[in-house]
This record gives structure tokens, sequence and C-alpha cells, in this order.
């Protein structure tokens, strides 16, 4: 059926008024435009990072957030000037070029495109931005780049993974902030049954409270939970910047640890649960 349906095919009039004139001066202009494009969307990834860490704090997601805006401003303005250049865009040519260019893109490149058409729904529905802290599939940190075909996590350990925005099509996503500053941070702390509940309970809201990172403006919270091998006691704050998450966490846990060995409160005694008998 593909002879018969090449051999049908009879060579195209409209193809000689589809592709303009190749030339060399053509050719240098458009290699000219791409190298000005990338050079245009490195300076606003640096601008935007240097702008970000020396304006107020609240100011700071904002910043990072219309990165993207930026790099695809830049990218529809140069796919378009590249495309007028070597192209006649009547109608017809358009119709035609959008047709051929939808099924063979869809063949070659069916993930890389799915990867670029959820970016761009990503733009809109936004269920992460640059700044946010977000955990998909086993990786969790905080999204510093915002590309074509994916996204860029630096992760606690220092690593930058890059993940592809057509996750968003099947995989779950945590987002810790949703594009606010702060980001809740769950400390656990672990006891015998015979501890005394109230006086934990107490030293872990003076924990928080005197550290230098909480944000005071927000709830901070202590929940208790029963297990057969202790008492577990779950201390919930904010930061004031979520950026701050771990070294705020290792804070709390060195200032409650002192107040607890200075009381002597019995730790859970995991032996006993292991072995029963």
């Amino acid at each position: 059926m593909a002879n018969v349906f090449l051999a049908d095919i009879e060579p195209s009039e409209e193809l000689p008024q589809l592709l303009t004139e190749l030339t060399l001066q053509k050719v240098v202009r458009a290699i000219v435009i791409i190298i000005i494009a990338y050079a245009c969307m490195s300076m606003i990834q640096a601008v935007t990072n240097w702008l970000s860490e020396r304006v107020p704090r609240r100011f700071r997601l904002l910043i990072k957030q219309s990165l993207p805006f930026w790099k695809g401003l830049i990218l529809i303005v140069t796919i378009s000037y590249l495309l007028n250049l070597f192209l006649n865009l009547s109608e017809t040519n358009l119709l035609a070029l959008t047709g051929t260019m939808a099924v063979a893109l869809g063949f070659a490149f069916k993930d890389y495109i799915s990867s670029i058409i959820a970016g761009i729904v990503a733009l809109f529905e936004t269920p992460y931005q640059v700044g946010d802290r977000i955990q998909i599939d086993d990786h969790y940190g905080e999204v510093v780049g915002y590309g074509l075909r994916g996204i860029r996590l630096q992760t606690p350990d220092d690593n930058t993974v890059t993940i592809p925005h057509n996750k968003t099509w099947t995989n779950a996503i945590s987002n810790a902030n949703s594009g606010q500053l702060e980001a809740q941070v769950a400390t656990d702390f672990y006891f015998d049954h015979h501890v005394d509940g109230d006086k934990v309970v107490q030293i872990l809201y003076q924990a928080a409270y005197s550290s230098k990172y909480t944000q005071l403006k927000l709830p901070i919270v202590v929940v208790m939970k029963e297990h057969p091998w202790g008492t577990q006691f779950k201390l919930r704050s904010y930061p004031m910047d979520a950026r701050d998450e771990f070294v705020y966490q290792t804070d709390l846990i060195c200032r409650a640890k002192q107040a607890f060995k200075r009381q002597g409160f019995p730790y859970p005694k995991l032996w006993r649960a292991a072995f029963p008998d």
C-alpha cells in the first residue's frame, strides 16, 4: 500500500513555493540569530539568578519564576524568525507545513514532543515553578531550572537531576511550598512509652520558638502517635526560607536533644520490639 501511495504522488508544484531561495547570507543570518538567542537565554538565566539573591527575600521566588516566560518568549521569536526566513508562510503552505511537521515529529520525536507539550501545559497549570521544593518519584529537591524539555532539581546532596516534563502525565508530584517562600518542616522524635509527654511537647515548642530560622507568623504544632515500641512526637513548623529546610531541621534537633539530655528522657528500646522473647 505504501508503494502504491508513493507512486500516486505527483511531483509537487508547491514545494518551490514553500521554500524560499537558500543563500549563504540567509544561512549566516540564521546561525547568528541562533547564537544571539542562546546568548540571551544564558544572560537572562544569569541575571535572574544574580538578581534574585540580591533583592528582599519575598521577591526572590517572583524573579526566579519569571525565567520560563522570558525563555519561552525568546524561543518563540527565534523560531518565528527562522521560519519566516526560509519558508513562504502563506495560508496554504502553513497548513501543509503544520500537517507534515506534526506527522514527522510525532513519529521521530514522540517523547521529546510530549515533554515540550507537557512543559507548556505546566506553565499554565503550575504544578511546579522555579524555587519550589518538589518530589517526583524518588527525587526530592528545589527546582533550579525550567527548560524546554524538562526541569532541573537540586537535591539535598547537591546533585542536579533533570526530569522531563512529561512525567506530569503519569506521576504524582508533591510540592512543599507551591510558589511560597515557606515550606513546612516535619521533625520526628521517639521516646519510651513512660516519657512525660507534656514535658516533651513543651521542650519541642521551646526549640521551635527559640530557633533563629523559625517563621513565627506561621503555626507551630506538635502531634503525638503511639507505636508498639514507643511514642512518636512530630514537630511541624516553618523556616523563614524553604532553602534552609535541612539546616533548620538540624538546629531543631540539636536544641531539643540538649534539653532531652538534661531531663534524662528514656528513648524507645527497639530491640524489645524486634526480639519480644
